[in-house]
């Protein structure tokens, strides 16, 4: 495999593509396309990327229509997620997109992680964690509810993180002239470090099942 030498622009024209025309005679005609521009700089950043971040998991890009209303056959973006480090990237029309948590959780998950968030301790931990994240550009997100749990006070400090049921920050980055070089993965090992530390606090008091 060749050394991952970036990103290039035809991957994102492709998806912008795909968006206009998510058609099995489009993805057919365009295989190639995809094969070249996206699948391989993408498998060979994912090995540049593995020494630190651990063996990542390439997403298909077939959509599962079984249970949609929407028949498009083809996701509109291609994603590598390092399970063993809760690190998760992808490229679409938009350009790249570096994310990093806990997508999802079990009940068990979400219960760890509400007693956490109340804790005086583990709660004013992730609040500077979160807050220096927000500093740095990423946005934190996550499934929640639309109310404080039972069994905890509306007016907690943190009533806000007590309705996540999942927990993670992302950056969209866009299409920056170092995507299309080798110094992209770089860029992206940066992000993800400073990603590490939720990661680190939910790996310590959220946990995996």
């Amino acid at each position: 495999m060749a050394a991952f030498a970036g990103v290039p622009t035809a991957a994102f024209d492709f998806y912008e593509d795909l968006e206009a025309d998510n058609t099995k005679s489009f993805w057919t005609a365009h295989k190639d396309v995809y094969e070249r521009s996206v699948r391989a700089p993408l498998e060979a950043l994912a090995v540049a990327l593995e020494p630190e971040f651990g063996a990542p998991k390439f997403f298909r890009p077939y959509r599962d229509v079984r249970f949609s209303k929407d028949k498009s056959p083809y996701k509109t973006h291609q994603g590598l997620w390092f399970g063993e480090t809760s690190m998760y990237l992808h490229v679409s029309a938009a350009g790249l997109v570096l994310a990093g948590g806990y997508h999802e959780m079990s009940s068990a998950q979400v219960d760890r992680l509400r007693r956490a968030v109340a804790d005086d301790v583990a709660g004013a931990q992730l609040d500077r964690v979160l807050a220096e994240l927000r500093r740095r550009g990423l946005c934190v997100d996550g499934n929640s509810i639309t109310r404080v749990p039972a069994g905890y006070p509306k007016d907690h400090p943190r009533a806000e993180l007590l309705r996540y049921k999942s927990l993670f920050a992302q950056k969209d980055v866009g299409c920056p002239r170092w995507l299309a070089t080798p110094k992209a993965k770089t860029e992206i090992t940066k992000v993800f470090r400073v990603l590490e530390p939720l990661v680190a606090w939910l790996n310590t008091h959220v946990g995996r099942d």
